[in-house]
Formats: structure tokens, C-alpha cells, sequence
């Protein structure tokens, strides 16, 4: 048989996350962010349960293509636009919109032979200093593609640098403050939230949360919302903030199953560089699952798990291709047992992949985006 670690997708949960990111922004459309292979869910599994999204949002231009070949004929963004004069030309040839964040890009939109003027995304650093411009140049570089022939359509976007959370959400009011004020009198749709933002500064917002109760809460999404890894079942803003609290569920489950059991006496250490040593008798599993897998080598002591629905925790390091988990919380279980290393459980148990990714000092983005290719995956519902 074969080894049994398996990532399971899941449909349904797919669709419950897009709900509950429409039900927060109601009066915006909706991106769905499909880029790093759909935060490693994969775009052509996530593609049915995502199709209600207005539009699809990703990086670069075969993940365009992909979508286009799924039979998409809506907007496609480009969030970090073109990296080459070349790739205008299959913007052209497959309708996508993309955005312009430096002077360069924009030379090479006025050199650009077409007869199809391109929609284009305005990007605005408002002080994340990844893409955009500065607020003193952002209006000239308004300016400056509204009289090109080649551009139909100017939208404006910025991208807030502290909406994941309370602490920091002055920043955030901040930040859209300097995109209200560098964009006034500006024609074009606004995309300003990515996943926190819709989440926190959208409708329907538990108390104590609402930084802005004075009713600034609307311009704060502008026409579109980016949702991205809210889509997929991890919380933006963990771990002030988890999954149940926005009512989202886990679009990925990485489970495997015992192939060992181990009888520990006080004194027996555990896997390399014995950094886990019994202090008293106890009983271990180990679960066919490792950092080849995806799963975080420095995932220490206790990180959680699931073994037959019941939350326990690992044992010693994580190797290429093997863990072991803590079995005196489930005496019954032995070789066979299930293990959930994220996501769904026996009997409705959930671990959201939050928890394990804060455990072993990383996020939930890192862990999806890194499950391996030798992993099999099936779509479910």
C-alpha cells in the first residue's frame, strides 16, 4: 500500500470562507488571491469553490494562463504587474489587468504597440515600502498614464502595512489617510483590503475589534477587497484573532497515520539530538510525516496534533520523513490510528493550522505554501 500521508482539499470550506469574505465587505466585489499556486491548495483544485469571486488576483503570468484555461473570462490582476516589456504583449492576448508600481512600467505601457488600451492598477506606497509610489509622485504618475493610448482604465490601490491587528490599527487609519489624501480628486475604482483589512475594518465586526467607530468603516475597502489567505482557512490576524472568530474553516487537511509505537521508561530520549527525554513512563506514536512533507522541522515539543480527534502533541525533533506524538492522552490508539497534522478531524475536530504554524514559531502561509509535491492530494467536499 501506499505511504499514508495524504492532503485532502476542501471544497466546501472553500466556499464558506468566500462567503463569509463577501458577507464582510457586501458592498465591494471580490478578488480571490490564487497566487503561490493558491497558497499551495493549487489553482485547478480551488478554481470551482472560488469561481463566485469577481475576479482572480495572482503573480505572475503562467498562473494567468492557468486560470484563463480553466475557462475564466473575468478580470485577472497581475498584484505585481509586469516584469518585462514582453509580457504586455500576453496581457493583450489574454485580457489581464495588472499594476503599475514604478516608472519603468510605465515606459514600457507608452512604448507598447496595441490597439487594445489595458486596464491598469495605480499602486500607492503607503508605507508597507515594498511596491508603489510615494505619495509626492503618485499623482504625476496618475497623470502620466491617463494620456497614454495604450491605457483604458486607471484604478487606485495601496496596501495597508498593519491592519492584522488592535495594536497597530492607528497605523492603518494612517496609512489610508495618506491613500485618501495622495488619490483626492483621482478618477478610478479603489482596491485597498487584503484579507485582514476586509475582515477587521468590514461589516459585522465582534466587539472590541472596530478600531473605527466613527463610521470610516466603508472607504476602508474600497470597490474591491483582496481576499486571500482568508479564503483558505487561516485567521490574518492569529492569534489575536482565530478561524472561529471569523467563522472560517480549514480548506486543507495534512493527515497521515501511526506506523510505531514506542514504550518510553524515564530517561529514554527521543529522535535526534535526544532533546526530548521521558520523565516518566509513557507511551509514543510514530506518524509517517516530516519535514519532506512540508511539515515544519522546527515544530518543538508539543506542537499540537490530532490522533483520532483527540488534541495531543509532538515528541522530540521532526525528521525527513517521521515525527512522534504524545500517546497517554489517547490510550486507545495504536498503529493505524489517524493523525491530523492540520485541518479536518475524526468526529468534527478541527485543528487550524494557525495553532501549529504559532507553535513552531512561523504562519499559516508558510505551511500551505509549503506542502510537498510527494505529498498526494484529493479534492473533497
Amino acid at each position: 500500500m501506499p505511504r499514508p500521508i495524504e492532503a485532502l482539499i476542501h471544497r466546501s470550506a472553500l466556499a464558506n470562507n468566500l462567503a463569509r469574505a463577501r458577507a464582510a465587505a457586501p458592498d465591494s466585489r471580490l478578488w480571490a488571491v490564487v497566487k503561490a499556486n493558491a497558497y499551495g491548495h493549487g489553482i485547478e483544485r480551488v478554481y470551482e469553490p472560488l469561481r463566485g469571486a469577481d475576479g482572480f488576483a495572482l503573480l505572475d503570468l503562467a498562473e494567468a494562463e492557468r486560470v484563463r484555461a480553466l475557462g475564466w473570462r473575468g478580470p485577472v490582476l497581475l498584484l505585481e504587474g509586469c516584469f518585462e516589456p514582453r509580457d504586455l504583449e500576453l496581457c493583450s492576448r489574454l485580457g489581464l489587468w495588472h499594476v503599475v508600481h514604478n516608472e519603468l512600467q510605465i515606459d514600457w505601457l507608452a512604448a507598447h504597440k496595441t490597439n487594445t488600451p489595458q486596464r491598469v492598477f495605480l499602486k500607492l506606497n503607503s508605507g508597507m515600502n515594498r511596491l508603489g509610489f510615494r505619495p509626492d509622485a503618485y499623482r504625476a504618475a496618475w497623470a502620466r498614464l491617463q494620456a497614454l493610448h495604450q491605457v483604458g482604465e486607471v484604478s487606485l490601490m495601496t496596501h495597508y502595512a498593519d491592519a492584522d491587528g488592535l495594536a497597530n490599527s492607528w497605523r492603518a487609519r494612517g496609512q489610508h489617510a495618506l491613500f485618501e489624501q495622495a488619490s483626492e480628486g483621482l478618477d478610478g475604482e479603489r482596491s485597498l483590503a487584503n484579507s485582514a483589512a476586509t475582515l477587521r475594518f468590514g461589516a459585522h465586526v465582534p466587539v472590541g475589534l472596530d478600531p473605527f467607530a466613527d463610521g470610516g468603516l466603508p472607504v476602508m475597502h474600497g470597490d474591491w477587497v483582496r481576499a486571500g489567505i482568508l479564503l483558505y482557512g487561516s485567521a490574518p490576524d492569529f492569534p489575536e484573532c482565530d478561524i472561529e472568530r471569523w467563522q472560517l474553516r480549514p480548506a486543507m487537511t495534512l493527515r497521515s497515520r501511526i506506523i510505531a509505537t514506542q514504550q518510553l521508561q524515564p530517561g529514554d530520549t527521543v529522535g535526534y539530538g535526544s532533546t526530548y527525554t521521558a520523565q516518566q513512563p509513557m507511551r509514543i506514536g510514530i506518524v509517517a510525516c516530516g519535514y519532506a512533507d512540508g511539515y515544519p522541522r522546527h515544530a518543538g515539543t508539543d506542537t499540537p496534533v490530532l490522533v483520532d480527534g483527540v488534541r495531543t502533541g509532538t515528541v522530540g525533533r521532526v525528521s525527513m520523513d517521521m515525527l512522534a506524538v504524545d500517546l497517554e492522552p489517547v490510550p486507545d490508539a495504536g498503529i493505524g490510528s489517524e493523525v491530523t497534522l492540520w485541518g479536518h478531524g475524526r468526529g468534527g475536530s478541527r485543528l487550524a493550522i494557525d495553532d501549529v504554524a504559532h507553535a513552531a514559531g512561523t504562519i499559516g502561509y508558510e505551511l500551505m505554501c509549503a506542502l510537498a509535491a510527494r505529498v498526494p492530494v484529493t479534492v473533497t467536499d
